[in-house]
């Protein structure tokens, strides 16, 4: 892996990270005022959970596959 791409990969998955841990924050905001918007809170978990998916594919990506 080139090393640009590395560092980019790198800040990209610091990006999502960190957006991942704001849809967390607006979630629980969210559920905490009575009555809150569901389909709001299951759009966001939508694309919380797609967040995270793609933040595994970074660190599957960024991790050396190791031969046993």
């Amino acid at each position: 892996m080139i090393e640009q791409d590395e560092t980019s990969m790198r800040e990209t998955l610091a990006r999502l990270r960190q957006e991942h841990r704001e849809l967390d924050a607006a979630i629980v905001a969210i559920e905490a005022h009575t009555p809150f918007d569901a389909l709001q809170v299951k759009r966001l978990k939508k694309r919380k959970l797609l967040l995270k998916d793609r933040i595994t594919e970074l660190e599957d990506q960024l991790t050396p596959d190791i031969i046993a």
